[in-house]
């Protein structure tokens, strides 16, 4: 028999679980309860309250990858930006900080275990650093995060990268069930069960294999390098100076503030400079002056990683500012010059 498990956390979205918990409950109905299909958290049999006006679900089990089979992550249900404990970013992010990530961590690692995400799903594992490398899908607000988390984002509707299967919007959830279902009973059940529901699958499931469409390297999924690219003097604003020095700044996160030092300087005609936090220091990308503010990228991997894009104002010794990945919520700067 085989397991399915379909995780719930606090602000899960509806659709996300119970769109795929329908088609699995419909194949182990067409298939003598060839599939074993439940609702499980990371701490165990509980209600669950959901994103959609706090609609409770009960949890029965409790997430084990031991268990084989395949386990499915959905996303979250709330506003899409901003910093209260009900925005979608804070939502994941608290869901990755708990058991969900050690048990998903430990299921890619086993053979027998095949995970699943829908929409937000993607973004939940990814902030917990377990997508590094792999390519996935989310919702298509959330590819901009995804990318900055060092996953390869592919804009298909069903990403299949080996033991990792990953769903777009809400709705995917329907289509990467039924083609979870395909891929592990075969054909004619999944086809029983699209009948059943008077649904077809969309889209075609993107894979890393076969052909590459010549005009579109993209498409083998590796993500393009970007390069250290400074900007000569020629190109820089005349207050560019204004940052040059040693900066003790503060980032102020959902999880925390981060404390961070610049160095910041002109050299041989660019804008250079670089970052460290939490014993790590890597170089600012491309930091250029934009009139009345300095604006550059960073790559860390501490608390998780991430591409951020920094837009700051210095007045005097005083530097203000953002750092912002993709739709999260952009996170504020604060700072003060050393020398």
């Amino acid at each position: 028999m085989l397991h399915v498990q379909i995780v719930l956390f606090d602000g899960f979205d509806l659709l996300d679980a119970i769109a795929p918990y329908e088609v699995f409950i419909a194949a182990s109905m067409y298939t003598e309860e060839a599939l074993r299909v439940e609702l499980v958290t990371a701490e165990g049999p509980r209600h669950v309250t959901s994103g959609i006006q706090g609609l409770e679900i009960k949890a029965t089990g409790k997430l084990d990858p031991e268990c084989g089979g395949m386990i499915l992550v959905p996303g979250a249900s709330g506003k899409v930006s901003g910093e209260e404990p009900d925005s979608i970013p804070i939502i994941l992010n608290h869901a990755a900080g708990t058991e969900i990530s050690v048990k998903i961590r430990q299921a890619l690692e086993r053979e027998d275990v095949l995970v699943a995400t829908v929409c937000g799903g993607s973004l939940l594992l990814a902030m917990a650093g377990l997508l590094e490398g792999r390519h996935a899908v989310t919702h298509h607000m959330g590819m901009g995060v995804l990318g900055a988390t060092g996953a390869f984002p592919i804009q298909a509707r069903i990403v299949d990268d080996g033991n990792l299967v990953s769903a777009g919007g809400v709705t995917s959830g329907l289509d990467v069930a039924l083609y979870l279902v395909e891929r592990t009973l075969g054909p004619r059940i999944a086809h029983a069960v699209e009948q059943l529901f008077e649904f077809e699958r969309r889209g075609t499931v993107w894979k890393a294999e076969g052909m590459v469409r010549a005009d579109d390297m993209d498409a083998t999924g590796k993500e393009e390098e970007i390069k250290f690219a400074p900007v000569t003097l020629e190109k820089v604003h005349t207050s560019a100076s204004l940052y040059e020095g040693k900066w003790e700044v503060v980032i102020s996160t959902p999880i925390g503030k981060l404390e961070t030092r610049l160095v910041i300087h002109t050299d041989n005609g660019s804008i250079r400079g670089t970052a460290t936090q939490d014993g790590e220091t890597v170089e600012l990308i491309q930091p250029r002056d934009q009139g009345e503010k300095l604006v550059w990228d960073l790559r860390v991997s501490k608390p998780m990683k991430l591409q951020l894009h920094f837009e700051v104002n210095v007045q005097g010794d005083v530097m203000t500012g953002t750092a912002k990945a993709g739709f999260l919520p952009a996170s504020k700067l604060t700072g003060h010059r050393l020398v």
